[in-house]
């Protein structure tokens, strides 16, 4: 992969996390996934469903800044995040996945998912909602319901997760 490439799709990844569009990654953001998720399920903040994505999501929030906020203001700039969490992607993408497993396994389980898996529809709304782009969203999930029985395991999440984060160095020159 070439520079540019390498550029274009930490620029994406940067992004899709940057939910307000402000430049930068807070809490805020994290938050703002968690409002969008339980609003598109009917799932109010206060159950323990939506306790349980808010939960998720700060725990994300607190991974991504103990990897990236070199400074310490609470947020993650784009260089931040190319230089200190795209680098630690890289390096070992799962275990990026594993900072946002609690909020993914809450937003599964408010999505509909109860424990064997959950239905591709539903993980294509919660794509969809947090800024895939719907037909995108569909193709995307109905991929990670990779034995074809009708319902995405909480793992094959994590592993297209890390897939995604995990963006390879571009080649040296």
């Amino acid at each position: 992969m070439d520079s540019a490439e390498y550029e274009r799709k930490i620029a994406a990844r940067f992004a899709a996390f940057d939910q307000d569009g402000n430049g930068y990654i807070d809490r805020e953001d994290f938050s703002a996934a968690a409002r969008a998720v339980l609003a598109e399920f009917g799932t109010t903040a206060r159950s323990e469903k939506g306790q349980a994505v808010f939960a998720g999501a700060e725990a994300f929030w607190q991974g991504m800044a103990g990897i990236a906020d070199v400074d310490g203001d609470q947020r993650v700039t784009r260089e931040e995040f190319v230089t200190g969490a795209a680098k630690r992607l890289r390096d070992n993408p799962h275990r990026f996945a594993e900072i946002a497993r609690p909020f993914l396994h809450a937003v599964l389980a408010a999505a509909g998912g109860d424990g064997a898996g959950t239905p591709p529809e539903a993980a294509a709304r919660v794509l969809h909602v947090l800024g895939t782009p719907a037909e995108v969203a569909g193709q995307v999930a109905a991929g990670l319901d990779t034995d074809g029985d009708g319902l995405i395991a909480e793992d094959d999440v994590l592993a297209a997760f890390a897939a995604y984060c995990g963006v390879e160095a571009p080649d040296a020159l």
